[in-house]
């Protein structure tokens, strides 16, 4: 998975989402519900490397597989929106099993 451009943009991308969700829904509940500011320290740390992780990935999979400026301004804002990553690797995970069948 991770040898092709496409399999590390997923690889990255699916990691980018977790970490969005968990900043989200553990880490600022703990932080304004708990009195724990340091959950969001760490989670927001490495939810930031991974978004820009991310950046990178996502221009190396566009050049490769020639993807339109809308389609990679879409996979962008996948990683702006909760749960968009996945929704975005569903549809590349079927694109994949369409072009090898």
């Amino acid at each position: 998975m991770l040898k092709t451009p496409l399999g590390r943009f997923r690889a990255i991308a699916l990691l980018e989402g977790v970490s969005f969700l968990v900043l989200l829904f553990i880490a600022m509940p703990l932080k304004y519900w708990a009195g724990m500011p340091l959950a969001v320290r760490v989670v927001g740390l490495a939810h930031g490397v991974l978004f820009l992780a991310y950046l990178p990935s996502l221009l190396e999979v566009a050049v490769a597989h020639r993807w339109s400026l809308p389609r990679t301004v879409a996979a962008f804002g996948a990683s702006l929106v909760p749960f968009g990553t996945f929704v975005l690797d569903a549809r590349l995970r079927r694109e994949q099993q369409t072009a090898v069948t």
